[in-house]
């Protein structure tokens, strides 16, 4: 007889463990999946993930620079120009978006006509964004890759590299509740 009970008790526990394994996976994947916060309204998901375009665009150093180089992380692609007001609006969210979660990987591409490094961190620094890196693509090689129609444009790429969101104008990207789902996502 306690052989019995110590049978049915290593069962009890197994289908205990599986289940509490099977629950925390979906919390985990319903937190990854879960709709963007009202403050996102703009971001809408993909229902399937998309492959990014080899594109290359340069940082401050002028070295040329692909998405690929940011696989494992969770990017958030901005492109913006410097005569674009709403993004000249929303960079210094974008940068406080990237101070809150270091597990996003920030990547803003000025892909104003001609630009050059020197004029993007100063633009950066004088409009608040003076932490975000500076990308450029002077030649508009990304807005093409994209299909922008406007700007801003703000891809997230999942770590993979592939596009799972697209917003098409700006957003306010540094609200708690926004700051929140990225770090729900970053974290998965």
């Amino acid at each position: 007889m306690p052989r019995l009970n110590f049978r049915l008790i290593a069962g009890a526990l197994t289908v205990l463990i599986l289940t509490g394994a099977v629950a925390l996976y979906m919390i985990h994947r319903s937190a990854v999946h879960a709709k963007p916060p009202p403050s996102l309204a703009a971001l809408a998901l993909d229902a399937r993930p998309v492959a990014m375009p080899e594109v290359a665009f340069v940082d401050a150093a002028g070295t040329r620079r692909t998405l690929a180089a940011f696989k494992g992380h969770y990017v958030l692609l901005n492109l913006w120009a410097t005569w674009c007001a709403p993004c000249v609006k929303e960079l210094p969210a974008l940068a406080r978006l990237q101070a809150a979660d270091p597990g996003l990987v920030v990547v803003a591409v000025n892909a104003s006509h001609n630009s050059n490094a020197a004029d993007t961190a100063a633009f950066l620094r004088a409009h608040g964004a003076g932490t975000l890196s500076v990308y450029m693509d002077s030649n508009a090689a990304l807005i093409s890759a994209f299909g922008a129609a406007g700007l801003p444009l703000s891809v997230l790429i999942d770590p993979q590299g592939r596009e799972v969101a697209r917003a098409s104008g700006p957003a306010d990207w540094d609200q708690p509740g926004a700051i929140a789902w990225f770090k729900a996502l970053a974290a998965s």
